[in-house]
């Protein structure tokens, strides 16, 4: 099954020819560019068997680990094998340094376990990947996802590998707004932490004030204070801008949530049951 997540290129047409020429290749088009999470949902609602693999098509996911990753999942007692990445050897220092510390508070700060390197390459048993579909949220976050539901979990290692071809659209700030995902997803924290900083903040300024004017008092020099009271002022604005900031983020997740929009759109499609997965009505 392969998700065609509005390409502009000739993917689909290679799509089509493979789908032509072996019955068992499947494929779902979007009308527009819906982003990973949402090529992932699809794949998973579209998929029938009883164990179900997903991967990426620049094969850094090493396929030649499914033949293992199928004998430990039928002979062990779990529910889903997974992989990560031993190294991050190829990849910018800079970008390994933040996935590194993303995956560090990440783990502090919400209750759900996500293993650092973990990849979305995965095999899962139809009882897990029933579970993962009945979470129908927008906002998605698979890493956090697959944790959420449980499961037992046993992690394949494997070294970092180049992409085969073309180049990542993940630019830095990308990933930066998918790792701000994945905390807003997965805790409230951040707003506690801005409550937390908000009460500082009052208890601060209260005693600043309180300083100022017995300073005034004592040596008869109230002009001395206004730089320190607008200097006082401008901090307390960038603190509540900033925690105005974090609030607006839950709330535009939720503004997200209530409008019930699809995940994703399919445009094209072939041998698939309606059924199996979900388009705008």
């Amino acid at each position: 099954m392969f998700i065609d997540d509005g390409s502009r290129d000739n993917t689909l047409q290679a799509i089509k020819a493979l789908a032509n020429d072996h019955e068992y290749v499947r494929f779902i088009s979007f009308s527009r560019n819906f982003g990973k999470e949402a090529a992932l949902y699809a794949g998973l609602q579209a998929s029938t068997g009883d164990l179900v693999s997903v991967m990426d098509v620049d094969l850094q996911d090493p396929p030649d680990l499914l033949p293992e990753m199928i004998e430990t999942i039928m002979q062990s007692d779990i529910d889903c094998v997974g992989t990560r990445r031993s190294t991050r050897d190829g990849e910018p220092p800079i970008r390994s340094f933040f996935a590194k510390k993303f995956y560090q508070l990440i783990n502090k700060i919400s209750d759900t376990e996500m293993v650092d390197g973990a990849r979305d390459f995965r095999l899962m048993t139809r009882q897990m990947v029933d579970a993962i579909l009945e979470l129908t949220e927008y906002n998605r976050f698979s890493k956090g996802l697959f944790s959420w539901v449980g499961f037992k979990t046993k992690y394949i290692s494997f070294e970092n590998r180049e992409r085969v071809a073309g180049e990542t659209s993940w630019s830095f700030w990308k990933l930066f707004n998918y790792s701000i995902d994945g905390i807003v997803n997965f805790s409230d924290a951040p707003l506690t932490i801005a409550s937390f900083v908000g009460a500082l903040s009052c208890i601060g300024s209260g005693l600043a004030i309180l300083f100022i004017i017995l300073r005034a008092l004592l040596y008869g020099d109230p002009t001395a204070g206004w730089p320190s009271m607008v200097s006082i002022f401008l901090f307390i604005g960038g603190i509540q801008l900033l925690c105005l900031g974090i609030i607006g983020k839950y709330i535009g997740k939720i503004f997200l949530e209530t409008k019930q929009r699809p995940v994703y759109i399919i445009r094209e499609t072939e041998k698939i049951n309606p059924k199996n997965y979900q388009s705008e009505k």
